[in-house]
């Protein structure tokens, strides 16, 4: 209680980040610093890194690899002054964002992100799992919020994620979104795997945001591919969603192609593979043919 101020309320807590003006609506996720090597025949208007990317799991040091460079962009082997924008996914697992949260005075992680100009960062997401106890899951929802503010206080554009379990959960955030005037917010659905936890706890959620949420906040959401999923969120969010996945460059690793109807064998190499991949993707995410950063054909639209 002392770690996340005494309280488990959200009123001593502040607004994040925005999404940055011109980021494309999908942003592919990738599984190492390969940039250089996906982006040639592509290009795309952002790319994402994972955390564990970027922070060690081992040490809770960063790579070598930020050091020395001016900015995400540069160590990402992108061109440093744009207009391609580098992402930050700062989700990784438990012991990880838990060793953000434990040594970031320590390490000057904070201070670190900030230097590095990131164009956009989710905020280290604190666990929620249904068989913890309530009070743990107060916790990190104040947490998930509390580490948001902090990185923005710093300087770094940082969305807050949210988790919930229950009705008066998405409540709380609803009233406290509307208070603070909150930009945007995040929701990490990779953990809902099954179509029953899609139905029965993720739906139901994003479902009553839609319909609480201020017009002007806008919604990043990380996950899948699955068509279906994203149809769902389209109808929900308009033009005011932004989705960010890994699944176009792990297929593409493993000599498979995204279509309508699932992961597809192609012999192709790996940076075509991924390039289809991303088109079919931002084709589902696309919310008009002229925003920036989608290769747009109306047939994609409407899979």
């Amino acid at each position: 209680m002392a770690d996340v101020g005494g309280t488990l309320s959200f009123d001593d807590i502040g607004a994040a980040g925005d999404i940055p003006v011109g980021l494309p609506h999908f942003i592919p996720q990738l599984d190492a610093n390969t940039v250089e090597t996906f982006d040639t025949d592509l290009p795309w208007g952002a790319y994402a890194l994972g955390l564990r990317r970027w922070l060690s799991p081992t040490t809770h040091e960063l790579y070598p690899r930020y050091n020395g460079y001016s900015c995400a962009r540069e160590a990402l082997r992108l061109p440093p002054e744009g207009p391609q924008m580098a992402v930050l996914v700062g989700y990784g697992q438990d012991p990880l964002v838990e060793a953000f949260w434990a040594r970031r005075a320590e390490l000057d992680l904070v201070a670190r992100l900030a230097e590095q100009r990131w164009d956009l960062v989710l905020a280290p997401n604190f666990s929620m799992y249904t068989n913890q106890p309530r009070a743990e899951h107060l916790l990190n929802f104040r947490r998930n919020l509390l580490i948001a503010a902090e990185l923005a206080a710093a300087g770094v554009p940082a969305v807050p994620n949210i988790y919930w379990f229950r009705k008066e959960d998405l409540d709380r955030y609803l009233a406290w979104v509307a208070d603070v005037g909150l930009p945007a917010l995040a929701v990490n659905l990779q953990t809902f795997r099954t179509e029953e936890d899609w139905a029965t706890m993720a739906m139901p959620g994003l479902t009553y945001l839609s319909m609480g949420l201020p017009e002007h906040t806008k919604v990043v959401l990380t996950g899948g591919t699955r068509p279906n999923r994203l149809a769902d969120i389209g109808r929900l969010f308009g033009g005011r969603w932004w989705y960010i996945s890994q699944k176009p460059v792990q297929a593409a690793r493993h000599g498979r192609r995204l279509t309508v109807a699932g992961e597809v064998a192609a012999y192709a190499r790996p940076e075509d593979l991924f390039a289809s991949n991303v088109r079919f993707a931002a084709g589902l995410v696309a919310t008009s043919p002229e925003h920036p950063g989608h290769i747009y054909t109306p047939a994609q639209r409407l899979m």
